[in-house]
């Protein structure tokens, strides 16, 4: 059986959503080294939509494939990035925010919840969402419900976010197949194509965001060294990990800790020296 039969089959897929516009998303996309359509998804969102399918050519299943993406593009882009993922067994999403440890929860196909509560609790306070409206829609899904499954309480998740802002296009949503997220992705407004293109052009990129971005006072300095220094750190024992994990999604959060830090530092001196 093909890759796309199997995808097919299996209905795996897996959305990104970044709480930013697509020029702050684009340049961290542009680190992951993934084939990737980006474009907006409402008032301050974006959605990324992988073109490859690595959890079925790796040992990594979807979700761990899609944190280590998520974590990665949350570091280089500076905001809270949302993985949305499915399988034929389960469901469920992954929050990134920076160097946080990230939070999850997952319902069984049948939708029953197998997450913890605090978890949602931290979702919200990350998101900025409502402590009692919002938290009251979310509670709500991590209870028993014979009449949702998975689906259904992902597109539960979904409502709650469109207070905030989102607004995916029809068709880019949960249970998809990835080769029909795709085709949905290939024809919206905006469309922005991830491609990798080398080393060169990623750094240029980063540094023209810096230079034309509202961080520019807040990019040198003792605070900008010492992150960048703690992205170095953070990163070297990370890219080991994976390496030996065999892990994309991680090697890519690696590689983008160890970018940005290496890229921080030489900001800061050549700025000193300009």
């Amino acid at each position: 059986m093909s890759s796309e039969a199997l995808d097919h089959a299996t209905g795996v897929g897996a959305l990104l959503l970044g709480q930013a516009e697509p020029d702050i998303v684009e340049p961290a996309a542009h680190l992951l080294r993934e084939r990737m359509l980006l474009a907006p998804a409402g008032g301050g969102w974006s959605v990324l939509v992988p073109e490859g399918k690595p959890w079925l050519h790796g040992e990594e299943p979807v979700d761990r494939v899609l944190t280590g993406w998520a974590t990665a593009l949350a570091v280089g882009s500076g905001r809270p990035v949302l993985a949305l993922w499915w399988d034929t067994d389960r469901s469920g999403y992954t929050l990134a925010a920076g160097f946080r440890r990230t939070v999850g929860y997952e319902w069984l196909a049948n939708g029953t919840p197998v997450g913890e509560d605090e978890a949602m609790r931290t979702f919200a306070a990350r998101l900025g969402l409502d402590p009692v409206l919002d938290m009251q829609s979310l509670e709500a899904l991590t209870r028993p419900d014979t009449q949702a499954d998975a689906r259904a309480r992902m597109l539960g998740l979904l409502a709650v976010l469109t207070r905030t802002g989102l607004s995916l296009p029809p068709g880019l949503g949960p249970g998809e197949p990835a080769d029909r997220l795709r085709e949905v992705a290939r024809v919206q407004r905006g469309l922005r194509r991830i491609e990798w293109s080398g080393w060169r052009d990623a750094v240029r990129a980063e540094f023209d965001v810096v230079d034309s971005g509202p961080l520019g006072p807040w990019v040198r300095g003792p605070k900008a060294r010492a992150l960048a220094a703690a992205q170095v750190a953070v990163g070297l024992p990370l890219a080991v990990w994976a390496v030996r994990r065999r892990s994309g999604g991680w090697a890519a959060a690696a590689a983008v800790l160890l970018v940005q830090g290496a890229l921080g530092l030489a900001y800061d001196r050549m700025r000193a020296q300009g």
